[in-house]
């Protein structure tokens, strides 16, 4: 049902992007493959459409009333595919417990508190597990390990070369693409956190996630964004776990990303190479003060 509801929304929100540039719709057919789903789908989408009152649909003929806005969107946190779901509930899950070395997971009640089956939160489980910072144990149950000086090292090392490869990437993107979009949202919320940050400065952790998952996804490089759906937990996370001085570690951070986000505006690449490295070499220096 969660994947369902998923690609629904997901389907559903595209569609109004395509209705903001034309004044009709093409036929149902053309309409699936378009978005990539199915009829059964496509006919659910556009009964939404008409309830909100967004389109006149009488058999074939599909006419736009009216440009969508922004409240006829789902928001982006429930159009979220099923691997992101499941990443960002076991993020939670670590976090909320201290995320310390021994610490229990149980696959059963992560697919529960996500309302999925427990065949996609296991594959989730085994593919992150060959980093050997989870173990498999019995009856459906995971055991978090530690995490060394060396390995964060390493992972450092892969995490900078190919961010600043994306980066690079990020500037050349057409003036019309959605990554440019994105980044302004992503731009305000940092500033609405800053505005709050004693209250808000534990929201950094998802922010900051979605930040740079956009980066490495302008890389257009399906092994560069399978490596951060990976590490994102690992790296983005995991000096989250030592919460001595949270608030003033956030605050630098999203400054930080705000010089980045500038630089990367400018389409200038010496000064997001340097923001870029700025931001990476601090958050290298962060990851390594949490290790015990």
């Amino acid at each position: 049902m969660a994947k369902q509801n998923t690609v629904f929304k997901d389907a559903f929100n595209r569609c109004l992007t395509q209705m903001a540039e034309t004044p009709a719709l093409p036929s149902e057919p053309e309409l699936g493959q378009l978005l990539g789903v199915s009829r059964t789908t496509v006919r659910a989408i556009l009964a939404r459409c008409e309830e909100l009152k967004l389109i006149s649909w009488d058999k074939r003929r599909k006419t736009v009333l009216r440009r969508p806005e922004p409240s006829d969107y789902f928001p982006s946190e429930e159009t979220s595919s099923l691997a992101e779901i499941i990443e960002r509930s076991f993020m939670r899950r670590i976090l909320a417990g201290g995320a310390e070395p021994g610490m229990q997971i149980n696959e059963l009640e992560l697919a529960r508190e996500i309302g999925t089956g427990t065949t996609s939160v296991r594959e989730f489980l085994i593919r992150f597990s060959r980093f050997g910072l989870i173990e498999k144990r019995p009856n459906s149950h995971w055991v978090l390990k530690g995490f060394t000086r060396d390995f964060a090292l390493e992972l450092t090392e892969v995490r900078e070369m190919f961010e600043l490869r994306s980066a690079a990437r990020f500037v050349t993107l057409p003036e019309d693409h959605s990554a440019w979009e994105e980044l302004k949202k992503i731009e305000a919320v940092h500033r609405e956190i800053l505005a709050d940050i004693d209250e808000r400065y534990r929201e950094f952790s998802e922010l900051d996630e979605r930040f740079h998952l956009l980066v490495h996804k302008s890389s257009s490089n399906r092994f560069i964004v399978d490596f951060y759906d990976i590490i994102a937990i690992i790296f983005h996370y995991h000096y989250q776990w030592n919460k001595a001085n949270a608030r003033g570690r956030n605050a630098r951070a999203l400054e930080e990303h705000l010089a980045y986000i500038a630089a990367l505006q400018s389409r200038d690449p010496k000064q997001v190479e340097q923001a870029c490295r700025r931001h990476l070499k601090s958050a290298r220096e962060t990851l390594l003060q949490s290790i015990p």
